[in-house]
């Protein structure tokens, strides 16, 4: 055997022990033949779109929920499914799905809909309102009945409040300009519980007509979900009971989410295989859960643009003071790298929104007559974003 490290692990590889016998299982888009513990919800997402078999438009569904708790697998097992019922219809049916979240616009959700539609759109230079409009006429013209299902809708919904585009507004309102002929159906899947309060009240009284709501996975119910993905990914007795069990707690007490239950499982099992080992240990589940929790933190670091990491750096070196304080900070380290500042107020929002994330932490402190303020810290390793931030040139005199 070869001394190259690349030759041994590549002759490992091929020689050593594969305990993976099938790693699309484990992957976020297989979808299984049976959706364990969500009987109910396939049935009321069922029961919404059931119109469509009678030839006529189903209602606008909101379907929300933590992730990690079936939302899109579910969405997408009742489609097919509906879709092979009524292939050869004359109620001509046409199923779209977007996550808002990777079109990051609401222009470039709209071109990727259209496109969907057989549309011809440029990815630039055109009004939203144009665009839309396109839409609406290729579907009344082809009588098309557009199903259109938009992932993390949530994300639409703030891009919407940001742009003061109502575009949520228009897509639940589309109907009322398809009299004469097609339809369109918004089926809304969110992440956040309390995703109605943020909307307006005329898209609130238009898109829940109907709604489900998604419930965490109990830790039981996400050890069967792993422990079905076990047969058909792993060889036979790779994953012991001690290690299945742990990887169920650490992803049913934090979280309930059954992806990241799955996604941990995988990572596990790839360690265990570079390893050699023969099967994957509690060890190895532990491991897989560091490492992923740094990877999270890394990528979620790196995806923000330079003013937002900029204000993490200034919360990094003031850690646990007020906003002024911080923003004092991030002014001293525009000047540095010759920046010109965000204001105070845009600095503020931001802050907020680096807080959902999770990598910073704001405290209201009450300061009797003196009002009250925030203080923020970091919540993760400073040694973390100096590492997310050391390839970004322009920081690289900062850190």
């Amino acid at each position: 055997m070869s001394n190259d490290p690349v030759d041994k692990l590549l002759d490992n590889a091929i020689q050593g022990n594969s305990l993976l016998k099938d790693r699309s299982v484990l992957q976020t888009k297989f979808e299984p033949e049976v959706i364990l513990h969500r009987d109910a919800e396939l049935a009321k997402v069922t029961q919404a779109l059931l119109p469509i078999l009678k030839g006529s438009r189903p209602s606008n569904l909101l379907i929300y929920g933590k992730p990690g708790t079936g939302k899109t697998l579910v969405v997408s097992k009742v489609l097919s499914k509906i879709e092979k019922k009524v292939q050869d219809s004359k109620f001509p049916i046409k199923f779209i799905y977007a996550n808002a979240k990777d079109e990051t616009t609401i222009y470039g959700l709209l071109v990727h809909l259209g496109s969907k539609l057989g549309i011809e759109l440029p990815t630039t230079g055109l009004s939203i309102s144009i665009v839309f409009t396109k839409i609406i006429d290729t579907i009344k013209h082809n009588s098309i009945n557009a199903i259109f299902v938009v992932d993390e809708i949530d994300y639409l919904a703030e891009l919407a409040s940001k742009t003061g585009k109502d575009i949520l507004y228009n897509l639940t309102r589309a109907n009322e300009r398809l009299k004469e002929g097609g339809s369109l159906t918004l089926i809304g899947i969110s992440n956040l519980l309390t995703f109605k309060e943020r909307l307006d009240p005329r898209v609130i009284s238009s898109l829940s007509e109907e709604e489900v709501v998604f419930t965490n996975y109990s830790v039981d119910q996400i050890k069967q979900i792993l422990a079905e993905r076990i047969k058909s990914a792993f060889i036979k007795d790779a994953v012991g009971e001690a290690a299945l069990n742990l990887c169920a707690a650490l992803a049913g007490q934090e979280h309930g989410d059954a992806r990241r239950a799955i996604d941990l499982l995988r990572v596990a099992g790839e360690l265990a295989e570079r390893e050699q080992a023969n099967h994957v240990t509690e060890e190895h589940i532990r491991r897989a859960a560091q490492k992923m929790e740094e990877d999270k933190e890394f990528t979620a670091l790196n995806s923000y643009p330079l003013h937002e990491k900029l204000l993490i750096v200034a919360v990094m070196r003031s850690n646990g003071a007020a906003t002024g304080e911080v923003y004092h900070t991030y002014k001293e380290l525009c000047k540095t790298i010759r920046q010109k500042e965000v204001t105070q107020r845009r600095a503020t929002q931001i802050l907020s929104d680096i807080e959902l994330s999770g990598l910073i932490t704001g405290k209201i402190i009450h300061q009797g007559m003196h009002g009250r303020t925030k203080k923020y810290n970091l919540t993760i390793q400073p040694e973390t974003v100096k590492k997310a931030f050391q390839n970004d040139i322009i920081l690289a005199d900062i850190l």
